[in-house]
């Protein structure tokens, strides 16, 4: 026999002597009951298999007994389960261990000694797994042959009810088996996670007097046994609240909804006089039992006659102080555990009250923010973190299918940048770069988002940033940019959920695990800066922000928007569509227009608070937070620099688009990646305002038209662009493979071409440095070149040709001579603009006035011309060569309108490279 059959065949017979010690212990219990118990014996021996040494602990009372109670059994075998996993091999532990271990899984945390836990406030913020089983005594089978005493528990907290029925003689073991339970629930949560309501119909006071301690920090109300009424009406309002603010997520409760508890559990203690209450009542405690216990509302009725729909475990105590369980059964006779010394019973009160009383005046820091463990939390129901204090209690933002977006309004100093600053560090700390994506744009002129992209004086960054935006208060095409981004993200979402038959995003993570799903939010500071204008940028803002705040929230994409006075913006009002769905209201000191109409909550706001609001600004549902300071050094900026150094090593950094500076040509993805696959190159103009930093580009195919004009009168604004194009050319062609004419005909230009021309010759092209005295054979000679491959009495030319011209309108009236042959330069002119691309010859050229180029051009013939990028130029007179988009443009510093008739439907804004240092 192997050593594996040897130890198999001794856990089995340990096995069938347990199955026989549990056989004993049942003794005439029902034939289902000891089924039920036969299977629990079964799953606790697939638990034992996992190692040796534990056949003499297999007939340990405590697991024998526990079996007469499944649902403890259950919670047994799940806990040992646990135990196992964390240790590599079982047998490590002897028996008397292994009885030790199980002893402490059966008691469980909330069921130590007294002296181990009695005032000690507990730790527990109801992130963690909550406990279904509460210690009330020990149980015996009176049938047995030998005693067997096993601890006896029931649920309480989100699972069951209780029901407390006594006679005359043992209603003070009933009154001390409730304060025990009380106490040990309260014990081991943070104070205020739990609040204890009573009520007698007795007596005003009386009832569970050592709890008092508890109502000098609100953990305790006492209510007045004429005004049942008001305390069943207070319960119902919570469960209503709840029910239409946390469970219409499609949560069964409140403990399914993910992440830390948000909501206290509210258990309501009721004492009768063993008569039926009146029917009202009856029939609205009845109603509170059946919602209750999802919306975390426990109830504990002792001697009230009530049937009701819904869990409820109940525990009779005879007169002779005796008791008898449903969780048990019939045949087992349960010893209650002893009520606590009275003398200790206040003073655990008062401690557990004095510190909910510290946890209320403390001042909170950032680092309270942070949970205990980092990128621990799941995304996939949605996105909540805490963003200051209440009382002590944590007031959290929560962005999901129910409050999908977030309006945050607050006057200049009043904290908003703090307040973004605590949200973004709390929720980047609880979920993972894989859980939660940041697009992060701030309108204003400053970088408060500067800090999570790398810099030169600190390179860390957020991981979980894919976009920021800063001093972006000139280019409101940015925020449409990143609407548009939005926007196809959702459509893109939106497939994949109906590839799988689903409609939202938790469900989509569900059947396709392995995908990249992300939640998205975006912030977006400032954000009426996009709106400044009665024009078609805020139209198409508008238009897209209604889309994505309509349609985002079931695929997992939230929007985030502050401002300092909403009030302005007139494109929002009038569009109830996009405000309905920003039910999440934050209003700083003074704000306006963010709460509803009569809830002027932030009026008397001191500074470091805002109202936290996610019932659209109702005053029902304002809690006012301390905000902590999350800008000092140590705070948000050590917290990066632990996630970064946590960040996944293939992550990339975010892309940075700052508004005050220009772009460099040589760093741009773009250009580095520049290879034509098809023999015509692609000239790059400059940076177009999108989320991908991409560039503007022109395809320099052999067609006509494919020419590129700069329109403006600054030298240096149309150079920036002229020696971006000619660089990203060289570098698609192998050193000597193109011929580069580079040609400045006034003065502000010559700097700008002599440097141009040394770039070119420096990475190995010919490049030809020319003047105002050289154009005209310049012209001539390319024409006559053109004309003749057209005639074919001369081959093409061996490499393309590009002319770069500086003021090409300066040198009309030098050109508009006749030669001999009665042909002006003019002409000749238009004959390379016109067959030019045809034949490789490409005219990147510099006219002052949109009218000087039509003088270049043939009448009419403004296809010759197929690309252009204009600085201050009006857009009234850029209408004969583009669509009507280009009347709303008004020029402004650094910024170009591109337009590419070939290619495009509307122009676009491009911000001109830095290719090097300045003349």
């Amino acid at each position: 026999m192997s050593r594996r059959d040897e130890r198999r065949r001794r856990i089995e017979g340990a096995f069938e002597e347990f199955r026989a010690a549990v056989a004993a212990a049942l003794g005439n219990a029902s034939r289902e009951h000891r089924l039920l118990a036969d299977e629990r014996a079964r799953d606790m021996f697939e638990v034992m298999l996992r190692g040796d040494g534990v056949d003499r602990a297999l007939d340990d009372p405590l697991l024998a007994g526990a079996l007469v109670n499944p649902l403890f059994s259950q919670q047994l075998a799940r806990a040992l389960v646990d135990r196992v996993e964390a240790f590599r091999e079982w047998s490590e532990h002897g028996p008397d261990e292994l009885a030790d271990l199980v002893d402490s899984v059966a008691r469980g945390p909330a069921s130590q000694p007294h002296e181990s836990w009695l005032g000690r406030p507990g730790t527990a913020d109801g992130s963690e797994p909550v406990p279904e089983l509460w210690r009330v005594g020990t149980g015996v089978v009176r049938s047995a042959p030998e005693p067997r005493r096993f601890p006896v528990a029931v649920p309480l907290l989100d699972h069951a009810h209780l029901h407390v029925a006594s006679t005359h003689e043992s209603r003070h073991t009933a009154e001390g088996l409730v304060e025990n339970l009380l106490l040990r629930v309260l014990s081991h949560f943070q104070p205020g996670l739990v609040h204890v309501h009573v009520w007698d119909v007795n007596a005003l006071t009386g009832s569970l007097p050592g709890l008092y301690p508890l109502t000098r920090a609100g953990l305790l109300t006492v209510h007045d046994p004429a005004r049942l009424h008001e305390l069943l009406d207070e319960l119902s309002d919570h469960i209503r609240r709840v029910h239409t603010g946390v469970l219409v997520e499609g949560h069964q409760s409140v403990r399914a909804a993910g992440g830390r508890r948000t909501e206290p559990w509210r258990v309501a203690v009721l004492f009768g006089n063993r008569r039926p209450l009146r029917e009202e009542h009856q029939q609205q405690l009845q109603r509170v039992a059946r919602n209750g216990l999802a919306a975390g509302i426990e109830l504990v009725i002792v001697d009230i006659p009530i049937t009701v729909n819904s869990p409820i475990e109940t525990v009779t105590i005879a007169p002779d102080q005796t008791a008898t369980c449903t969780m048990t059964g019939a045949h087992v006779t349960v010893a209650l555990d002893p009520p606590f010394p009275r003398a200790a019973v206040p003073r655990a009160c008062a401690a557990i009250a004095d510190e909910r009383e510290a946890r209320r005046t403390r001042q909170s820091t950032f680092a309270d923010l942070l949970p205990e463990h980092l990128w621990r939390e799941s995304s996939a129901a949605g996105v909540a973190a805490p963003v200051g204090y209440q009382d002590g209690e944590p007031v959290p933002v929560a962005l999901g299918d129910t409050s999908p977006h977030a309006l945050i309004g607050g006057p200049s100093g009043s904290g908003k940048t703090n307040f973004l600053y605590a949200m973004l560090g709390s929720l980047a700390a609880r979920y993972s770069p894989d859980e939660l994506e940041l697009y992060l744009l701030d309108f204003k002129e400053g970088v408060s988002f500067a800090q999570f992209a790398p810099g030169r004086k600190d390179p860390t960054w957020l991981p979980h940033a894919r976009l920021v935006g800063v001093n972006v208060n000139t280019d409101r095409e940015f925020g449409v940019a990143l609407l548009a981004f939005l926007s196809d993200e959702m459509r893109r979402r939106a497939d994949a959920a109906k590839r799988h038959e689903v409609t939202k995003l938790e469900q989509l993570r569900e059947e396709d695990p392995t995908g990249h799903w992300p939640r998205i939010v975006a912030v977006i500071d400032e954000f009426q800066y996009m709106f400044g204008e009665r024009d078609p940028v805020t139209a198409q803002a508008t238009q897209l922000l209604e889309d994505v705040a309509r349609r985002g929230r079931s695929q997992g994409i939230h929007l985030v928007l502050s401002s300092q006075d909403v009030s302005s913006i007139q494109a929002f009002w009038g569009r109830s569509a996009i405000f309905e769905q920003f039910t999440v209201r934050i209003a700083l000191p003074k704000s306006r227009r963010v709460l509803a109409d009569m809830n002027d909550a932030a009026t008397e706001l001191p500074r470091w608070h805002a109202v936290v609001n996610h019932e659209s600004g109702v005053r029902p549902g304002n809690e006012v937070a301390r905000i902590p300071d999350a800008t000092a050094r140590g705070t948000i900026d050590a917290l990066q620099a632990e996630l970064h150094r946590r960040r996944p090593p293939d992550l990339a950094e975010p892309i940075l688009f700052d508004g005050s500076k220009v772009p460099a040509l040589a760093t741009l993805p773009d250009f580095r990646a520049l290879r034509p696959s098809d023999g015509n190159p692609t000239v790059l103009l400059g940076q177009v305002i999108d989320v991908a930093g991409s560039a503007a580009k022109v395809r320099l195919a052999r067609t006509p038209g494919r020419n590129v004009a700069v329109l403006g009168s600054i030298a240096a604004e149309a150079a920036a662009v002229l020696n971006g194009a000619a660089l990203s050319l060289a570098r698609q062609h192998e050193p000597g493979g193109a011929v580069f004419d580079v040609v400045w005909l006034v003065e502000d230009a010559k700097p700008f071409a002599e440097r141009l021309c040394k770039q070119l010759r420096d990475v190995g092209h010919e490049a030809f440095l020319k003047d105002l005295n050289d154009v005209q054979q310049l012209i001539t000679e390319t024409a006559v070149g053109i004309g003749g491959r057209m005639t074919d009495k001369t081959p093409a030319p061996p490499v393309p040709h590009y002319l770069v011209v500086y003021g090409v309108d300066a040198a009309h009236t030098l050109l508009e001579q006749k030669d001999d042959s009665r042909t002006s330069g003019v002409d000749r002119l238009r004959t390379v603009l016109r067959h030019g691309p045809e034949h490789r010859t490409h005219v990147l050229g510099w006219w002052r006035g949109v009218q000087r180029l039509k003088n270049s051009l043939s009448p009419g013939a403004y296809d010759d011309i197929g690309a252009w990028v204009a600085f201050d130029i009006q857009g009234k007179e850029l209408l004969s060569l583009g669509p009507e988009p280009v009347l709303s443009w008004s020029p402004r510093p650094r910024r170009g309108l591109f337009f590419d008739r070939f290619e495009h439907s509307r122009p676009e804004v491009v911000i001109p490279f830095d290719t090097g240092e300045e003349p």
